[in-house]
């Protein structure tokens, strides 16, 4: 068994971005070994992940992406607990697959709880007029079917993700949390397309 020593937890809190007691117990699982200890501070990470939900996500960074053509663009604010985090390939790479996310399939906001009432007023009193004639429970349990449907279509982290649609963009993130052991949260978006809101009108989103 390798010493445990102060240099090989330095370099695993490095690798990692874990605490010294964390990495000095991962480093005692794995009998010493690095890589084995980077793998169990990730399965930690898995079983901690939903503790991460209360933690100040104040890092991160701002993505973009502009599609072939430079007529369709996106920016997106993604954010996590760390600096460290944040300058991982891993977060990186989540923050442009959101971006291309947010350039294909077009999401009105972030979250549900974004959503103006009144636009889910007037959503709601469309489906309740596609209904008309049934009786009023079975019109409001159409009205709710159709809402959630309306939340995976415009809500950005309850829709299908472009390359697994089997997965929500919420469960990628959700992934990534336990990857990397740090609260990760979209934050904002804009997707800007040529041509698009002459009028003035904004396309801020989040």
């Amino acid at each position: 068994m390798a010493e445990i020593n102060a240099d090989l937890i330095k370099t695993l809190r490095e690798k990692t971005g874990a605490g010294v007691m964390d990495c000095k117990k991962a480093l005692a699982e794995a009998a010493g070994n690095l890589d084995k200890a980077v793998v169990w501070l990730r399965e930690k990470g898995i079983a901690q992940s939903a503790k991460r939900a209360g933690k100040l996500a104040s890092e991160g960074i701002i993505g973009a992406y502009i599609h072939t053509g430079g007529k369709l663009g996106v920016l997106v604010e993604i954010n996590c607990e760390t600096d460290f985090v944040a300058n991982t390939l891993e977060f990186q790479s989540l923050v442009k697959e959101i971006a291309m996310q947010v350039a294909a399939a077009n999401p009105r906001c972030v979250s549900r709880g974004q959503l103006p009432a009144q636009v889910l007023e007037r959503e709601r009193e469309i489906y309740a007029a596609q209904a008309a004639g049934k009786p009023p429970a079975v019109v409001e349990k159409i009205v709710e079917g159709r809402l959630e449907k309306f939340y995976r279509e415009v809500c950005l982290i309850e829709q299908g993700y472009m390359r697994d649609p089997s997965r929500t963009v919420g469960d990628l993130i959700g992934e990534h949390v336990a990857k990397l052991g740090e609260k990760i949260e979209v934050r904002r978006f804009v997707r800007f397309q040529l041509g698009e809101d002459l009028d003035g009108a904004g396309s801020q989103k989040g």
